[in-house]
């Protein structure tokens, strides 16, 4: 009896080692593919970028992984900044992108906060039709049309009043699902000290969105920043961006088959994007993921 008892205690204990060493084989190999995955998506295409703009024009006419045979990344993007009009389109880069982010986060953290908070049918309604603008893409031309109607056409208020337009429902999706997950207790507490909807927002509701505010800070000035489709139809030539004056000098007698001075030029556009990011990574993840969390 106990011999038994023994012997089946025995094959639990080496079934339950087994399963341990495939759970550990398994991660091992879920592992790998995550990191072949992320060299074959990301450092591949990361590494052909650095290596094409650090050659000669010689070397880039064929974009490879080679090595270059001596670096001269430096000296291309220093020909870039003072040939390519960089700072003129970096600053209408900025004209539209910064105004246009503050606009969406602003006006639509408020609208997110009546959204999260009020649950008539009326409201829902309207936050159905809000975030319609996340699937439904916008009519190019008869935004085109209504910008040349109001006289902003070819500007940089219209550029941003398209921006904002756009990304908008962007902003609201992100925000109201998060603000429901803060307690309404807190903003009860301050009605009752006899505190105002705008004292409450920014004193209470706005600071706890900061990992949030991050996430949709990053994916707007993304969009915005390497938009080149609307800027190309409403800004019509009347304004220059960097992903716009890169495609407008591609073809230029600068940039004709010098690949090593496009991807400079791509290096110099991807930089503040980059610094943003490095700068906000963890509230921009725990922004992206706490609202599922939660």
């Amino acid at each position: 009896m106990s011999s038994a008892t023994y012997s089946e205690s025995g094959v639990k204990t080496n079934n339950l080692t087994v399963v341990r060493k495939k759970s550990k084989a398994g991660d091992i190999i879920h592992a790998a593919i995550v990191i072949l995955l992320m060299l074959v998506f990301l450092a591949i295409p990361f590494w052909i970028l650095i290596v094409t703009a650090g050659k000669t024009q010689a070397e880039a006419v064929v974009p490879s992984m080679a090595l270059p045979s001596q670096w001269h990344l430096i000296d291309n993007i220093k020909e870039v900044i003072v040939e390519g009009k960089v700072f003129p389109a970096l600053l209408g880069s900025l004209i539209v992108t910064v105004p246009s982010v503050f606009i969406c986060l602003l006006f639509g953290s408020m609208a997110a906060w009546i959204f999260g908070r009020r649950t008539s049918k009326g409201t829902a309604m309207l936050y159905a039709l809000f975030i319609s603008g996340v699937i439904l893409p916008p009519s190019v031309v008869t935004i085109m049309m209504l910008l040349k109607m109001i006289g902003l056409s070819g500007t940089a208020p219209g550029m941003i009043c398209v921006y904002v337009g756009i990304y908008l429902s962007v902003v609201i999706f992100f925000i109201t699902g998060f603000i429901r997950t803060i307690p309404p207790s807190l903003e009860e507490a301050a009605r009752i000290d006899g505190a105002s909807p705008m004292r409450i927002f920014f004193t209470i509701i706005f600071p706890l969105l900061a990992p949030t505010l991050a996430s949709s800070t990053i994916l707007v000035v993304l969009y915005i920043w390497n938009d080149i489709f609307y800027s190309l139809f409403i800004l019509s030539g009347k304004m220059s961006t960097l992903p716009l004056n890169l495609y407008n000098v591609a073809s230029a007698g600068l940039y004709l088959n010098n690949w090593h001075l496009i991807f400079a030029y791509i290096i110099l556009m991807t930089l503040p994007l980059l610094i943003v990011f490095v700068i906000g990574q963890r509230k921009i993840i725990s922004g992206i993921t706490g609202g599922a969390v939660k």
